[in-house]
């Protein structure tokens, strides 16, 4: 089974990423993943921090003259404002540093600061600000890069796009073809295919910094070329539908996700909803006249695009704080206020692109196996056969 996990703290000395179960052979340049880091870096209204970091990733095992070997791959991004916290966050006490230790109190609302030092008996937040940082999405990006690099062996990519910030929405919808275009520029400003919503995004966001506010908004992730039968409807917790959701929603700020257009289909007419079957004799394949389903349906790939919304919230540190309490004294206060961002919709939006890459790579390596990836790729081609003979 694909299984990845992070490590690391926002202040700490670096972030690490550990991707198991990739099979030998992937072809593998740092150079792609340096490009979707500096992606997650991007976008109108990043704060200070982005700033300070450029981040880049050192490969440090799994990889030999650029293929995977079958061992777990692990990657390192050095933080580099870890040289102005070495002394308040040592690892080991140092009597001498102790008065450099930041501590944040009292709670923010609408960060894990409260509920944090609730489970883990802290009396101020700097540790549980430390990891629920969405500093640690870099490193998810990371490891969803080497899965991309594994997908794209199978002609599977996965990208996304900005369809809201605050109440500005795009005016119209996005190809996959307009999608991509947008998402290899250079310079992100909102990474929406729509230019004239990008202008009037980036005001919302001028509007809000000026009253010290945050904005949040909507992101799709598009996994394009996905073959029918990944995923499975057979047990509850192997739906893909479930599996890409979970993976989505557990991006920091993301506190709600839509599978296709489920939202205007739960108001709608099942005549209008359910996507009519067609056939493709020069293809051979089923195809869909439309996407309602989003590429899904009982919890199986069904050879249409998938298509994931995540809906973000407000970034919860505000330069203008709101009403909290203090944790030892119980008096009431203002929150703390720690350096942020006004909106991170586009970074939010490569960090789910990484999610779902994630959820798809280890789903295909679940049907096809394969300890190298010449065995994968001749089971899968076995099975594109059996699709296209169907």
């Amino acid at each position: 089974m694909l299984r990845f996990q992070t490590a690391g703290e926002s202040h700490g000395q670096g972030l690490v990423a550990l991707v198991s179960g990739l099979p030998a052979g992937i072809p593998v340049e740092a150079a792609s993943i340096n490009r979707e880091l500096k992606r997650r870096q991007g976008g109108y209204g990043r704060g200070g921090r982005m700033k300070i970091e450029s981040d880049q990733v050192e490969i440090l095992s799994g990889v030999r003259r650029s293929k995977t070997i079958g061992a777990p791959v692990a990657m390192l991004i050095t933080n580099r404002d870890w040289e102005n916290w070495n002394e308040a966050l040592p690892v080991e006490e140092q009597e001498q540093t102790a008065a450099k230790y930041k501590s944040l109190n009292p709670p923010r609302p609408g960060h894990a600061d409260l509920a944090g030092c609730l489970k883990y008996n802290f009396h101020e937040a700097r540790y549980i600000l430390e990891r629920a940082s969405a500093r640690e999405s870099a490193a998810r990006v990371a490891a969803g890069g080497m899965a991309k690099l594994l997908l794209v062996q199978f002609g599977i990519e996965v990208l996304s796009h900005v369809i809201a910030v605050g109440e500005v929405h795009a005016g119209k919808a996005a190809g996959w073809d307009e999608i991509k275009k947008t998402a290899a520029k250079e310079d992100i400003l909102f990474n929406c295919v729509d230019a004239e919503a990008e202008q009037a995004m980036k005001a919302a966001v001028d509007a809000v910094l000026r009253t010290g506010d945050t904005l949040g908004g909507i992101f799709e992730v598009v996994a394009h070329n996905v073959p029918p039968g990944l995923g499975t409807h057979a047990n509850w917790d192997e739906r893909l539908d479930g599996l890409l959701s979970q993976a989505v929603m557990s991006l920091q700020a993301v506190k709600a996700v839509e599978i296709g257009t489920a939202i205007d289909n739960a108001v709608s007419l099942g005549s209008r909803v359910h996507d009519p079957i067609d056939y493709s004799r020069d293809e051979q394949r089923f195809t869909r006249p439309a996407n309602h389903a989003g590429g899904l349906e009982g919890g199986i790939s069904n050879g249409e695009d998938i298509v994931v919304r995540g809906y973000l919230k407000p970034i919860s540190t505000l330069r203008r704080p709101l009403q909290s309490v203090h944790m030892e004294t119980k008096e009431p206060v203002k929150a703390a206020y720690e350096r942020s961002d006004v909106c991170v919709v586009p970074a939010a939006g490569v960090g789910a692109e990484a999610m779902v890459a994630l959820v798809l790579a280890r789903c295909l390596l679940e049907k096809f196996g394969g300890d190298s990836l010449d065995e994968t790729r001749r089971n899968f081609e076995g099975y594109r056969e059996q699709i296209r003979n169907f």
